[in-house]
């Protein structure tokens, strides 16, 4: 076969950057061994974080990484779904809006205010929302950032035309297999392991800290269940040592961080006893645009 007809038989891959740190992306730079195994059936086409010298669409597949936090954002990933056959999203910006969807559960106009001396230069959507809020997604890969063993497994089972094999399970069960004792139970650590999707290998509880959900939520987790148990810990540190300042003075904080705008975070958040009226009663979908 000659050189033209191998690289027109290659799957054409693009990389797409939106609202985001890059830290996805420079995951997938760190794959350079994993690439090279692939260079026969994959032609990455467009990924500026790599390369000057982008090609034009359309894609067989785009890893997006990044929320939708500008109105460009929102316009970007309208002509990204038009020109790519399979669209994936890497990266808890991606998946669920990242840490910067902090500002959908605050009153962003006076943080703009705090922080900026001049917050009328900005070009800012009020909310920041997944891109599956948007258009289409065929599949969503967690993680801030993502594992590049999971992003391996994605691309290869892409090329093969199968699901992933990527199980929904719980940090919990990463932290069994490494043989950790819990914790929560053993230590009365706030972790969120219970209600996070395993992807990390259980890093932060291997060195006695607790897991602080940076790999997004687990289907089917229990977030009540597990902020019942963390505030009736909470409660107990504050009898015991009423002059003390917790480690986490704020469960509603503790559980808004990376993946704050998923479904069971904010579950978890509504169940605490100081939550705000506001925090409570912001619905998940508000600021949802369906394109």
């Amino acid at each position: 076969m000659n050189a033209t007809a191998t690289t027109a038989s290659k799957k054409t891959v693009a990389v797409w950057k939106l609202a985001s740190c890059d830290g996805c992306q420079l995951t997938l730079l760190n794959m350079e061994d994993e690439l090279l195994s692939l260079a026969e059936t994959i032609n990455i086409a467009y990924f500026l974080e790599a390369s000057s010298n982008p090609q034009p669409g359309p894609f067989d597949l785009s890893l997006v990484e990044g929320s939708i936090t500008t109105e460009h954002d929102r316009k970007q990933i309208q002509q990204i779904r038009q020109q790519s056959t399979t669209l994936i999203t890497i990266g808890a910006c991606a998946c669920t809006g990242g840490i910067q969807a902090l500002r959908n559960h605050r009153q962003f106009d006076h943080m703009l205010k705090s922080i900026y001396a001049h917050p009328e230069y900005l070009d800012t959507l009020d909310t920041s929302t997944a891109v599956a809020d948007h258009v289409p997604v065929d599949y969503e890969l967690r993680g801030c950032p993502i594992n590049k063993a999971q992003l391996l497994e994605v691309i290869t089972s892409y090329l093969h035309q199968k699901r992933p094999g990527i199980a929904n399970e719980s940090v919990c069960m990463a932290c069994k297999r490494r043989g950790n004792p819990c914790i929560l139970v053993s230590q009365g650590e706030p972790c969120l392991g219970p209600i996070t999707h395993a992807g990390c290998d259980a890093l932060c509880p291997t060195y006695g800290r607790g897991c602080y959900g940076c790999y997004g939520e687990k289907e089917q987790g229990n977030p009540e269940a597990l902020m019942a148990q963390l505030s009736a810990m909470d409660e107990e540190v504050k009898k015991k040592h009423p002059n003390k300042t917790s480690s986490h003075p704020s469960l509603t904080h503790f559980v808004q961080q990376f993946n704050v705008n998923s479904k069971v975070f904010l579950r978890a958040a509504q169940q605490v006893p100081q939550a705000s009226a506001h925090e409570k009663q912001r619905p998940h979908d508000e600021g949802k645009t369906n394109e």
